[in-house]
């Protein structure tokens, strides 16, 4: 199934990525999970891409669709039980939420700080939304929230990018219909110029959610099976749990969980917690 293959998907690429983030190329191809890295992190263990994608997940099965408030309860309870996970951006929105601070104007008050919010957190926990909404009402849904934390436009726009093509695929679309219809939907003309001619531009496996965008999509689009777009992703390094991330989403959504190789799938740490979750949102999901 496509949908449960999307969330899926992201974990795998997650997990697979942890390793490698923060870092260059590897000198040999990763192909398995292992452990390590500047998380020291487990074989099969995922970091915040999933906690977040999980929580927007459980928002949108037990609300029936996305809640702003809900959601940003879901993200400091993970973000308490696992804060070194969680990048700069959305550490300092949830602090201010928690605090009391409504989140449009946390996210505002961060962004001001920070001189911007144009990361990639909100691009990498968006897969849901895209597995939950139809393509008709994705991008409202997706701006709503990536709005949580990144108050950036551009921030919000990469989201709904990725979260068309998720959607798109999940009811049948083939990936170049998925990437045609999430074209003329963008509203971003720098991400709208990265996209429409992809290879024109070199992969960069970075922090930044446009460039990460243009990763993760032209990764997929390269790639003919699950296994080949994910290896690809996170040999890159960099941010290679996130650009891992969102390319098994993508890939999920293409070629189902049935795609995924067995032996990351027996990996995954909360395996069973995960493909419950998944089955869930599917069935919850809108035509």
């Amino acid at each position: 199934m496509r949908a449960v293959g999307a969330l899926i998907g992201l974990a795998i690429g997650d997990a697979l990525g942890a390793p490698l983030e923060g870092l260059p190329p590897p000198s040999v191809r990763v192909t398995e999970m292992q452990g390590g890295g500047i998380h020291n992190t487990l074989p099969g263990q995922y970091t915040d891409d999933t906690l977040q994608a999980s929580a927007l997940a459980e928002t949108l099965v037990q609300c029936g669709g996305f809640d702003t408030d809900d959601f940003a309860r879901r993200l400091i309870r993970a973000y308490r039980a696992h804060p070194r996970f969680f990048g700069p951006t959305s550490r300092a929105v949830l602090d201010l939420i928690e605090s009391g601070v409504g989140p449009r104007d946390a996210a505002r008050m961060v962004h001001e700080t920070l001189g911007g919010s144009r990361s990639n957190g909100s691009v990498m926990r968006g897969v849901p939304v895209g597995i939950f909404y139809s393509p008709r009402e994705v991008r409202e849904a997706s701006l709503a929230a990536s709005g949580v934390t990144h108050f950036d436009p551009a921030a919000g726009e990469a989201s709904a990018f990725v979260n068309r093509m998720i959607s798109g695929m999940c009811r049948g679309e083939e990936a170049g219909a998925a990437l045609e219809y999430a074209l003329a939907a963008c509203r971003d003309p720098e991400l709208r110029g990265l996209l429409e001619d992809y290879q024109a531009y070199p992969p960069e496996p970075s922090l930044d959610a446009l460039l990460c965008t243009h990763c993760a999509v032209r990764v997929f689009m390269e790639s003919s099976s699950f296994r080949g777009a994910v290896v690809t992703a996170v040999n890159l390094g960099g941010d290679a749990d996130t650009v891992g991330a969102i390319t098994g989403g993508l890939a999920g959504a293409c070629f189902g969980c049935g795609a995924i190789p067995a032996s990351w799938l027996s990996a995954l740490c909360d395996r069973e917690d995960l493909l419950a979750l998944a089955r869930r949102l599917s069935l919850a999901s809108r035509p």
